[in-house]
């Protein structure tokens, strides 16, 4: 299924993310996932989040850029080599390259959930509906 996705670019400095996180709850908006990759001078925050255009909006009010993107994301079970194969292998299988990725617990006991970023959002959705 497709979900939009918050991210947010950051300078690598104290306070930056508490700034980040500040900025959505004096919104009112609820964290789902997030991933922080850095370099030595700056951040990206990855967030899914109950209210995206919200989000987006309290971030960029308080000079954060950011931008909103369309991922994928799927169930696939909580068990050894579960994204192996039900995710990764059947796309690259399939030719289609994982550009990145983040997974977090689902609240259904024995499942977790997937966001991806690939080369071909729409065969990649198409396969692991059929999964």
């Amino acid at each position: 299924m497709k979900i939009k996705q918050v991210s947010v670019f950051a300078e690598n400095t104290k306070g930056r993310l508490l700034a980040v996180l500040q900025a959505l709850e004096g919104a009112e908006v609820n964290l789902r996932a997030i991933s922080v990759s850095e370099n030595a001078d700056f951040g990206i925050v990855r967030m899914i989040m109950d209210n995206p255009d919200k989000g987006i909006a309290a971030l960029k009010e308080v000079g954060f850029t950011g931008r909103l993107d369309t991922m994928l994301s799927a169930e696939i079970p909580d068990v050894p080599s579960g994204m192996l194969r039900t995710v990764v292998q059947p796309l690259s299988e399939s030719g289609i390259n994982v550009d990145y990725f983040y997974a977090f617990l689902d609240q259904e006991p024995g499942t977790a959930r997937i966001v991806l970023k690939t080369s071909d959002d729409d065969k990649a959705e198409k396969l692991l509906k059929n999964k």
